[in-house]
């Protein structure tokens, strides 16, 4: 049987309209991060893989600026 695999957020803080939520995980014995973009209509995985905690967070927020910059949804 499957066993389901639910996000274990270790942070999570606002980022300019987003609340942003860092996953950690593991693959293989080593740490895993993922973000989790929420917004007023849903939310999205912004970063799919990240190999420490800092990379997540800052391509979260390169990930957010991209989108409020370009005005993309």
């Amino acid at each position: 049987m499957i066993e389901p695999d639910f996000p274990h957020i270790m942070l999570s803080f606002e980022y300019k309209g987003w609340k942003v939520e860092i996953d950690k995980g593991e693959m293989n014995g080593y740490p895993t991060y993922a973000v989790w973009a929420n917004y007023q209509l849903g939310c999205v995985v912004a970063v799919p893989y990240a190999s420490s905690r800092q990379e997540a967070v800052k391509l979260a927020k390169q990930w957010i600026d991209d989108r409020n910059n370009n005005k993309i949804t």
